[in-house]
């Protein structure tokens, strides 16, 4: 059966921070677009249960910060197509082409703002206790948790913030870190250091978990020594990086070795007319404000890109 082709000015793959500036931006430029998402629009922001250093807001949570996002991007007609999952691609300078079950885009300009997915562990029982024991959302899967013993496994922001929203619900937490610092803020480090359910194992490694129908205990490796022990807990949350959805790009696209898309810094690939922003793209930083930047920043030129086009 032969598919719909839609001419667009603009498509927008991925309804997180970025992906959703840029649809804004984008509407107020009366810019034919739509945004697809295969996923809740939002993105990772929505794993945040408190954010405290977005502009404008002392403290709010990720839902309420996505949703008021999302709201004003449909105020201002915004078509998002929901759960709607990209089949094939084919980015050219002179022809951009994405299909998906329904229809095929043909779009002048493509933003691509795909996120980046939480780092599996890398143990050998990573795959048996996936949700029944290991996690990767403190927000999703914390409550479960109530009275018992949980890890957390990173040494970044993340990792911080997850292990005191864990003390919640969870009667310890024990952190696995390691090394011997941290490179979270140091007003969230004081406060993990200064909350008496969180213990920190500097300097350990967590090398497996084990259990019978669910996990029981954990077993890390000193970093320094060697030494290998056993700890009781019923959990662990793991936040040891991200990795890019970028594998339906990577045929057309200038990857770094990780997998982000590489870009100038007017979000430019190497494909005309085609932009990247947010997580999914190289860059030092990965911050909700950083995000929201990008966005802004391929709109913008997105728009430049397709006027120039058009004359």
């Amino acid at each position: 059966m032969n598919k719909e082709v839609k001419d667009l000015d603009l498509l927008i793959i991925g309804g997180g921070p970025a992906g959703l500036t840029a649809s804004i931006y984008s509407a107020r430029a009366k810019m034919n677009m739509i945004l697809l998402e295969n996923q809740l629009i939002g993105g990772q922001v929505r794993n945040s249960y408190t954010i405290e250093n977005y502009p404008g807001f002392k403290v709010i949570s990720g839902n309420d910060l996505a949703d008021l996002m999302t709201e004003q991007a449909n105020e201002l007609g915004v078509k998002i197509e929901r759960f709607s999952k990209i089949l094939n691609v084919s980015l050219k300078d002179d022809e951009k082409l994405i299909e998906t079950k329904k229809f095929i885009y043909r779009p002048k300009a493509v933003i691509i703002s795909t996120g980046a997915t939480p780092k599996k562990l890398p143990i050998p029982n990573e795959q048996r206790f996936l949700s029944k024991g290991i996690h990767y959302c403190a927000v999703c899967d914390g409550a479960i948790y109530e009275n018992n013993v949980v890890g957390v496994v990173g040494g970044g922001n993340s990792a911080l913030e997850e292990a005191l929203f864990l003390t919640k619900f969870a009667s310890k937490v024990i952190m696995i870190r390691r090394y011997d610092y941290f490179r979270g803020e140091k007003s969230t480090l004081d406060e993990v250091s200064n909350n008496s359910k969180i213990e920190v194992m500097y300097n350990w490694d967590l090398i497996n978990v084990e259990g019978k129908d669910f996990v029981n205990k954990a077993i890390v490796k000193n970093t320094k020594t060697g030494e290998e022990k056993e700890i009781e807990l019923n959990g662990v949350f793991a936040y040891i990086g991200t990795e890019p959805k970028t594998d339906l790009f990577k045929e057309y696209l200038n990857l770094t070795p990780n997998g982000y898309i590489i870009t100038d810094e007017n979000m430019q690939t190497n494909i005309q007319g085609v932009y990247a922003a947010g997580d999914v793209r190289d860059k030092k930083f990965r911050q909700i404000t950083t995000a929201v930047s990008d966005g802004t920043i391929a709109a913008l030129a997105a728009e430049k890109y397709i006027a120039e086009k058009e004359r």
